[in-house]
């Protein structure tokens, strides 16, 4: 026994100093927080990741689902080397995998949003040694029509400038080619005065010459 005691200090300093050497981290997780989608369409819960350790066979992600209304946290999607989809419950054949834990992406896409799916998304995701951090949120908020939001605002004004410059080029130009359709005629006008007011003083000349001969 006595023989075996430096070899199980030497062992139990290592392994306290190798847990010393791994950086202390949790999994951060990033969401939209707040989606509002229209009744009847598609959503995609958007849920990003960052880890420091390397993503692997040991990744798991897990979406789950509190009414607004209150109630029991329900079930809705779980992903490890597969995803596996609810074989019950409201969620069942609506609900799919549009993540890639490549690019730390740990995404799903819900089908035929109903106004009971209004309520809080919740996206955990653990990437051994990397299991604790805080989970990610979304208030899904499922209504007849989108409202006018300050980015539909600011794609407006955009395009009504865009439009407003185009309408300033074209009448810009048309007043261009109109000026110088002008400025033809009027040139085409003074060469043909001066062509009869030259072939007046030729016919006046002549006469001259003409009537200086027969005296």
């Amino acid at each position: 026994m006595y023989g075996k005691s430096p070899t199980r200090a030497v062992l139990l300093l290592l392994g306290i100093q190798l847990t010393a050497l791994w950086p202390i981290a949790a999994v951060e997780i990033y969401t939209s927080r707040v989606l509002e989608a229209v009744n009847g369409t598609d959503a995609r819960l958007k849920c990003t990741f960052s880890s420091f350790a390397p993503v692997g066979d040991a990744l798991t992600v897990t979406w789950n689902f509190r009414p607004l209304d209150g109630g029991p946290e329900q079930f809705v999607f779980y992903y490890h080397i597969d995803p596996f989809q609810p074989m019950s419950g409201r969620f069942k054949d609506r609900v799919s995998w549009d993540g890639n834990p490549e690019r730390y992406d740990a995404s799903i896409f819900l089908w035929k949003l109903q106004f009971d799916d209004n309520g809080t998304y919740t996206c955990q995701v653990k990437n051994p040694p990397d299991v604790d951090g805080v989970i990610g949120e979304i208030r899904l908020s499922v209504v007849h029509s989108v409202r006018f939001s300050e980015i539909h605002f600011l794609a407006l004004a955009i395009g009504s400038a865009c439009a407003l410059m185009i309408i300033i080029v074209i009448v810009v130009v048309l007043f261009q080619h109109y000026r110088k359709k002008r400025w033809a005629e009027r040139a085409h006008k003074v060469v043909e005065i001066k062509s009869k007011e030259e072939e007046r003083l030729n016919q006046e000349k002549k006469v001259s010459v003409y009537l200086e001969d027969t005296d």
